[in-house]
C-alpha cells in the first residue's frame, strides 16, 4: 500500500513482473518523438512582452542540452536554479571538467558536442488535444472517485511530454490555442531515448541527485530528486530492487502519514501522471520505501518528501526503465 505525496509508502498490491523493457518501449513511442527541428526562416513567436531567452548559451539551451546528454536539469523552465546547477555539476564530474554548477566557457563547449538548438517545432494532434482533462482534488477521498488521476489541462500534457514547466510552453507560444490540433508550437528540444542497462544507483541526500551507473562505475544518467524529511528521513543504506510497476494505484493510510488530515481514511486511488507516485514505482527491500514519480514536476529537488525518492515523471520512466532486480540501490548523505 502506498502513502501519499511521494512519501512514506506501503505497498499492498500484486507483484507484476518487472517490465522495464516495456517502460522502455513506451518512451521511445512517445509522440515527442514527432517532434522535428523549426524549418529555416521560421519566424519567432510575436509578444507584448518579452518572452524567455531562447539563444545560445541561455539558460534554456543549457537546459535543453543537459536533458539531451542525461543529465536531466528537472522541469525545464529557461531560469537558472538549483537543479540546473546540480545538473551542470554532475556533467562537468562525468566529463573530467572543473566542477563549479556554473556555465564556463569548456562546459559550454562539452555540452555542445550536440549541437541541437534549444527549440523545436511540434504539431499538436487530435490526439494531444482530446483530453479529457479533469481537476483533481485535494482530498483523496475524492480522488479515489475519479477513474483516473490524467491531466488536468493541455498545458501540463504538454510540458510533461516535453520535460517543460506548463508556463515556459505558455511564453514560448504567445498567442497560439494549445487546444487546437494542427496548431504549430516551439517547444524544447529534447530526445529522449532509453538509458543503457544500469549496474547502481545512487541517490545521494546531501546533493537531492539520483545517478545511475555502469558496471565500471561511470555515471550514465543523474536526475534531481527530493528524498525525505525530518519526520521521514531517507533510509540510508544499500538495498534491493523488487521489482518495478508502472502505472500503479495508490493505497492511502492516513496511519503512515504525521500530516495526515483529521477525518481522513483509507482510499484507493486510481493511476495516472497525477497519481501521488506518478507513472511508476520502484519497489524496494526497504519496507514502505520505494523510487517513483509525482504529479508536481516543479517541486523535485526543492521540497522534501515523506521518505522515498521523487524524480519527475520522465526521469522515473527512463530510471525505470534503465532498471532490474540485479540493480544495487546505495542511499548515502
Amino acid at each position: 500500500m502506498y502513502g501519499q505525496g511521494g512519501g512514506v509508502i506501503c505497498l499492498e498490491m500484486p507483484m507484476p513482473v518487472c517490465r522495464p523493457a516495456l517502460l522502455a518501449l513506451s518512451l521511445l513511442m512517445s509522440p515527442a518523438f514527432a517532434q522535428t527541428p523549426p524549418p529555416a526562416g521560421l519566424p519567432a513567436p510575436i509578444a507584448e512582452k518579452a518572452g524567455p531567452d531562447t539563444a545560445a548559451h541561455s539558460p534554456l539551451h543549457a537546459q535543453v542540452l543537459l536533458d539531451r546528454a542525461n543529465f536531466s536539469p528537472g522541469e525545464i523552465d529557461g531560469e537558472v536554479g538549483s537543479n540546473q546547477r546540480r545538473a551542470v555539476s554532475g556533467f562537468q564530474a562525468a566529463h573530467g571538467l572543473t566542477v563549479s554548477g556554473e556555465l564556463d566557457d569548456a562546459t559550454w563547449k562539452a555540452l555542445q558536442a550536440d549541437s541541437a538548438g534549444p527549440l523545436a517545432s511540434y504539431t499538436l494532434t487530435a490526439e494531444d488535444v482530446a483530453g479529457p482533462f479533469v481537476a483533481i482534488p485535494k482530498k483523496p477521498a475524492e480522488q479515489a472517485k475519479l477513474k483516473s488521476l490524467g491531466f488536468s489541462s493541455i498545458e501540463e500534457s504538454l510540458g510533461e511530454r516535453f520535460h517543460a514547466a506548463p508556463e515556459l510552453l505558455k511564453a514560448l507560444n504567445p498567442g497560439v490555442d494549445l487546444s487546437k490540433a494542427g496548431n504549430r508550437i516551439q517547444v524544447p528540444n529534447i530526445a529522449p531515448a532509453a538509458l543503457p542497462k544500469a549496474a547502481k544507483l545512487v541517490v545521494d541526500k546531501s546533493d537531492s541527485t539520483l545517478q545511475l551507473l555502469d558496471v565500471q562505475g561511470k555515471v550514465i544518467a543523474q536526475v534531481p530528486v527530493s528524498s525525505g524529511s525530518e519526520h521521514d528521513p531517507l533510509p540510508i543504506g544499500e538495498w534491493k530492487i523488487l521489482g518495478v510497476y508502472p502505472d500503479p494505484p495508490f493505497h492511502y493510510n492516513p496511519k503512515l502519514f504525521w500530516d495526515a488530515k483529521k477525518g481522513d481514511r483509507k482510499a484507493t486511488i486510481p493511476p495516472g501522471p497525477n497519481n501521488p507516485v506518478g507513472r511508476v514505482w520502484i519497489d524496494l527491500s526497504k519496507p514502505h520505501y520505494g523510487l517513483h514519480g509525482t504529479p508536481v514536476p516543479g517541486h523535485v529537488g526543492k521540497t522534501e518528501s515523506h521518505g522515498c525518492v521523487r524524480m519527475t515523471n520522465w526521469d522515473a520512466l527512463r530510471v525505470a526503465a534503465a532498471v532490474d532486480t540485479s540493480v544495487v540501490v546505495v542511499m548515502q548523505e
